[in-house]
């Protein structure tokens, strides 16, 4: 036998390997369920397969990913039911439990009750625990730990150098979990009640987009079953910010998780064109939605003559005036218009049957079924509640100028009624011109309608990009559960960008939800956020520059090109190469961002310099670290080095001088090690001293 080692790190390593091991017991223990004879049908068979086949997939050994993260020493035993299983006071604290043979837990799941400390603790509230260790790991070996001890008065408290580096681990390929490093701020957001809808308020690098997949990952693990009945997504601004966020769950072990842009959850119709900014912010306008309602009640008509039932040797008369007081009763209680439809027949049939009560016979719900679907009442239904299609009703209301006026009148004036119509209307629905700002509106003529189905959370981020009719069809997604939107003011780059987080959660329909402000970062250096934060007075007057815990030494450069002998064009372009090697030279990603007009120039002359790029969204490959960045795509993405194309021509391209700034303020903030300026126009006002 060998004797048991004395040095810390190597008992560590031993139980990485032991954790190890048992996890890959664990997903063997899985693998080897025999199903057969085990469920009555196929249907059963499948559903049950397919479980099992989620469940291996989360108890995958990712080689690169450590298995643990931290360790909290305990003062006091904690009880069993809150260390799910053990007895002791010494926890590792992981992205998922591991348990051995015996089913005593060798990793503890960070969302589990006891790991809480781990975030939260502190000289002066330590929750019990005596010592917190931190791990370091390079390429998936366990290389270092770093302890605090909580309780001990003699120890000075220090910034912990293992969080530092693995905040600045270079960022090559998709988004990375932020579990390990997890601050108390955002730890208390994370696991905030599921019955409750947060908006997180964050600047450029303090974590929002992180701290939302994360809250996710908490609300799966503490309510599975409810959210398994009713459903979880996350909705980001494009599919390449999307594509960049994909892996941070299933690398929490939550592998069923929707995701979708807003106008993919409102793909009823194809779109095949586009507004001008007016006509896009007129038709995001909440007022819309009023001329919607009286679009869609516009066909309603109250009957002139009675509906008479003939039933064997007997006619059975419902006279108009009935009618009417059932239609305008349906009409008052503002219910769903399908709805309505679908409860008219039954109502009318009601009627005939107390006139049939009357006259002596005893109906039941079979014969009030039978004359619902009588033929003279059906009649009065189509005539009085014809049914309504969504698309066919907007196209209607976008090309027929009489009945766009009829809906918006005293709602919309005559040039925003005419500034939305359709200037070359479709002959027919399939070819018409649909617009994403339709294509919302189309969804709300849907949800007139129809109710539309509610998920037990959604996660919205870059909500400030949204209008408010966008926010009514998020909104309809959630309406009887909980959201997390996320966000930041500042980098509002639409025309229809919310002006305040209140305005924006009540066209949401949760206006009681509480707001949360993160200004720590730990993303990008403090020079550089400082440096952006100059923008702030002109774009977002109210909201507290950021401050950043990263005070990396020549992290911002900013460089100035006068003409050469091909034009100071021509020496921009040199400069921006020669910064992209430079970058290139370090470890971790580049991400060079410009104006979208001067994308097509760039990859030009990269292609020419012989240095391979990437576009957004693919940053997966690994045959190169440079990644080419329309501006309009920076928003949510970042980069261990970004490389900034002259940014008066990022200003440039947006239709004002304020939405080209908050465009700047989005480019200036992506860096997580160091930004390089290169320009030979002036720089804005605010970035000139």
């Amino acid at each position: 036998m060998h004797a048991p080692t004395t040095d810390p790190l190597q008992r560590e390593r031993g139980h990485l390997a032991a954790s190890r091991a048992a996890l890959k017991a664990m997903r063997e223990d899985v693998e080897s369920l025999d199903l057969r004879d085990v469920t009555g049908t196929w249907v059963s068979a499948a559903v049950l397969q397919n479980q099992i086949e989620l469940r291996i997939a989360a108890l995958a050994d990712l080689a690169h990913t450590p298995l643990f993260f931290g360790r909290l020493d305990y003062l006091h035993a904690i009880s069993e039911e809150l260390a799910e299983g053990g007895t002791g006071e010494r926890f590792y604290i992981g992205r998922r439990h591991v348990h051995d043979a015996d089913g005593d837990p060798m990793v503890i799941d960070w969302r589990a009750p006891v790991s809480q400390p781990f975030y939260r603790a502190s000289r002066t509230d330590p929750m019990d625990v005596d010592r917190r260790r931190r791990f370091g790991y390079t390429g998936g070996e366990l290389t270092a730990y770093e302890d605090e001890n909580l309780t001990d008065p003699a120890e000075t408290e220090t910034a912990s150098a293992l969080l530092a580096a693995e905040i600045e681990k270079p960022r090559v390929g998709p988004m990375r979990d932020i579990v390990a490093t997890i601050q108390p701020e955002q730890d208390e957001i994370v696991r905030a009640d599921i019955s409750g809808t947060v908006c997180v308020q964050g600047a450029p690098g303090t974590g929002k987009t992180a701290v939302g997949l994360h809250r996710v990952a908490y609300l799966l693990y503490a309510h599975r079953d409810r959210l398994a009945r009713t459903g979880t997504l996350v909705i980001g601004p494009n599919r390449s910010f999307l594509h960049y966020i994909e892996q941070v769950l299933p690398a929490l072990g939550e592998l069923d998780v929707a995701q979708a842009t807003v106008q993919e959850l409102v793909n009823h119709v194809e779109v095949r064109g586009t507004d001008s900014a007016e006509a896009a912010t007129i038709k995001g306008d909440p007022r819309m939605a009023e001329v919607l309602r009286r679009a869609v009640r516009a066909g309603i008509s109250l009957p002139t003559e009675p509906c008479v039932v003939v039933r064997g040797s007997r006619r059975w008369r419902v006279p108009a005036y009935e009618l009417v007081e059932i239609i305008e009763e349906l009409k008052s209680r503002e219910i769903r218009y399908g709805a309505a439809g679908e409860a008219l027949p039954q109502r009318i049939a009601h009627a005939v049957l107390l006139k049939m009560e009357q006259g002596g016979e005893a109906p039941d719900d079979r014969v009030q079924d039978a004359v619902a679907r009588n033929a003279a009442v059906k009649a009065v239904v189509k005539q009085c509640w014809p049914p309504v299609d969504p698309a066919r009703l907007v196209h209607r209301l976008l090309t027929d100028a009489a009945f766009l006026a009829e809906c918006a009148d005293g709602v919309l004036d005559a040039e925003e009624q005419a500034a939305i119509r359709w200037p070359k209307p479709g002959r027919s629905l399939k070819v018409a011109p649909w617009t994403p700002a339709d294509a919302v509106l189309v969804d709300e003529a849907a949800d007139l309608v129809q109710r539309t189905p509610s998920l037990g959370h959604v996660v919205l981020d870059e909500a400030q990009d949204l209008s408010p009719m966008q926010y009514r069809a998020v909104g309809r997604r959630c309406s009887t559960g909980s959201a997390t939107i996320l966000g930041d003011l500042a980098q509002g780059t639409t025309p229809w960008a919310t002006g305040s987080w209140p305005e924006a959660l009540h066209h949401l329909g949760k206006p009681a939800a509480h707001v949360e402000e993160l200004t720590t970062g730990f993303r990008v250096p403090e020079k550089v956020i400082a440096y952006a934060s100059r923008l702030l007075p002109a774009i977002a007057p109210g909201l507290a520059p950021a401050t950043s815990i990263r005070d990396t030494p020549g992290s911002l450069a900013i460089e100035r090109v006068d003409g050469a002998t091909g034009g100071p064009g021509e020496a921009v372009i040199e400069a921006v190469i020669a910064a992209c090697r430079r970058a290139l030279a370090r470890e971790g990603s580049t991400g060079l961002i410009a104006a979208d007009a001067r994308i097509p120039l760039l990859a030009e002359a990269l292609t020419e310099a012989g240095l391979p790029f990437l576009d957004p969204g693919t940053e997966t490959s690994t045959e190169a670290r440079l990644t080419l960045v329309p501006a309009s795509l920076a928003k949510g993405l970042e980069y261990d080095y970004v490389v900034l194309d002259e940014p008066a021509a990022v200003v440039a391209g947006e239709p004002d001088e304020r939405t080209g700034l908050r465009r700047l303020y989005v480019a200036l903030t992506r860096a997580v090690s160091g930004l390089t300026m290169v320009h030979a126009e002036p720089l804005p006002d605010q970035l000139r001293a």
